[in-house]
């Protein structure tokens, strides 16, 4: 873990047989280096087996490659609900996402199972990855506005972005 005066440190976090350097800062400069050292195809601001989370609630500043990145055409953000994600995006911090794909339906459609169309990310997950997701409640109703995250909360977020990212992969190859 980093010293408590700087706003960025890298840390891994494991999910089954996956280690995921994940980058947590409150630094535009860091995101844009962050975007720089990873070339895209589809995220959830996770790239194979490398997480961001950027805290914009205290960021300095929003860079303008972030701005750029998420308003592309070239690659496309996934998740649970991410049409909904990128319109609060766009509202509290004036963010375009261009390219959005809700895993739901598509899981739905890609393995014949219309349930997963309403489903919840953990059981899509489990239907496209075969991995249990864990959700403990004590985390995901936990002050997600702190300053400092827990490494609890660092591990979910971080966790939640890599499945987000490797459950849209498999999916939009197949």
């Amino acid at each position: 873990m980093a010293a408590a005066d700087t706003d960025t440190y890298v840390t891994e976090v494991a999910f089954g047989d996956a280690v995921i350097t994940t980058t947590v800062t409150s630094s535009g400069a860091a995101v844009e280096g962050w975007l720089r050292e990873n070339p895209v195809g589809l995220l959830q601001l996770c790239v194979d087996r490398r997480c961001l989370i950027f805290q914009l609630l205290y960021a300095d500043y929003v860079p303008g490659s972030l701005r750029r990145f998420l308003a592309g055409a070239a690659d496309c953000f996934v998740g649970v609900g991410v049409d909904k994600d990128a319109e609060r995006l766009s509202d509290d911090h004036g963010l375009t996402v261009a390219n959005t794909a809700d895993l739901r339906p598509l899981a739905a459609q890609r393995l014949g199972r219309p349930e997963l169309s309403q489903a919840g990310l953990q059981a899509v997950v489990r239907a496209v990855m075969g991995a249990d997701l864990v959700k403990p409640q004590r985390v995901t109703m936990s002050r997600w506005d702190a300053s400092c995250l827990s490494n609890e909360q660092i591990r979910y977020a971080c966790i939640d972005a890599y499945v987000s990212f490797e459950v849209g992969r498999r999916l939009l190859r197949a």
